[in-house]
């Protein structure tokens, strides 16, 4: 090392060459331990974030769960109710009305399925809403 030291000026001219070449040769590679980390710190952001917006939005509070359950409301209905209708078809002779209407009914609660996962996942899994909004709104797009 002192040869190369003179060579190079100086010993820590050399020991900051070779600090910068790994550096930079660590730079190049994205291990999962450096993902898993990234991603754990952006998870925690996104709670944050969350967070403050729901103490900055209190006063809708109200608004907002009355529209969660008037949406749910109607979703679990449109369920019930072609259940029922099938229900009630086995046991009517002219029952293709019955299955057409349960059927219909059926597709509708299906269209709203993407709306009732946003308000589920608002109300029960808020920290882990950025991984249920693109699925949601892949829904709402069919």
């Amino acid at each position: 090392m002192g040869l190369l030291g003179r060579l190079f000026s100086s010993e820590s001219a050399l020991e900051k060459g070779v600090d910068a070449t790994i550096k930079g040769v660590d730079a190049i590679f994205y291990t999962d331990e450096e993902k898993v980390a990234d991603k754990k710190e952006i998870l925690k952001e996104v709670g944050k974030q969350v967070i403050e917006w729901m103490s900055a939005s209190q006063g809708h509070r109200l608004a907002r769960r009355l529209i969660s359950i008037a949406i749910t409301f109607v979703w679990l209905s449109m369920y019930a109710l072609a259940a029922l209708l099938n229900l009630v078809a086995v046991f009517v002779i002219d029952n293709k009305s019955l299955y057409q209407s349960a059927n219909s009914m059926y597709d509708y609660a299906i269209s709203m399925n993407g709306a009732v996962m946003l308000i589920l996942g608002f109300y029960f899994a808020a920290p882990y809403l950025g991984e249920i909004v693109k699925p949601a709104m892949d829904k709402f797009r069919k």
